[in-house]
């Protein structure tokens, strides 16, 4: 990540995790510790396949989650957090505590 691109230290943060689904993944990845796509895809029911693997292949490629194949048939995929990406725990958790104490009655738990 260059720091010249960005202009404050929030853009830089929302730049790598800000995609539509980038943040909930990663919560339910530090929630769960290890998901395979199949169940990924029973908590973003309104994500397509296609969408949830271009985000998945995002937060890859910014060393966010590990994705480990399996060689088996059919395939098994495992999806979970790298250092860097549990570091983003303390920002994961402080904007579901406030969708908690802002959002209440709006959202399923």
């Amino acid at each position: 990540m260059n720091k010249e691109l960005y202009n404050c230290p929030v853009e830089a943060t929302i730049s790598q995790i800000g995609g539509k689904y980038k943040a909930i993944i990663l919560y339910h990845l530090l929630e769960d510790k290890v998901l395979r796509f199949h169940e990924l895809q029973k908590y973003l029911p309104q994500a397509t396949p296609k969408m949830l693997s271009q985000q998945l292949r995002e937060l890859e490629a910014g060393q966010y989650i590990i994705r480990k194949v399996y060689p088996v048939v059919p395939p098994k995929t495992e999806y979970s957090l790298t250092e860097r990406g549990t570091s983003l725990a303390p920002v994961i958790n402080a904007i579901c505590d406030w969708g908690r104490t802002h959002m209440a009655g709006t959202f399923k738990e």
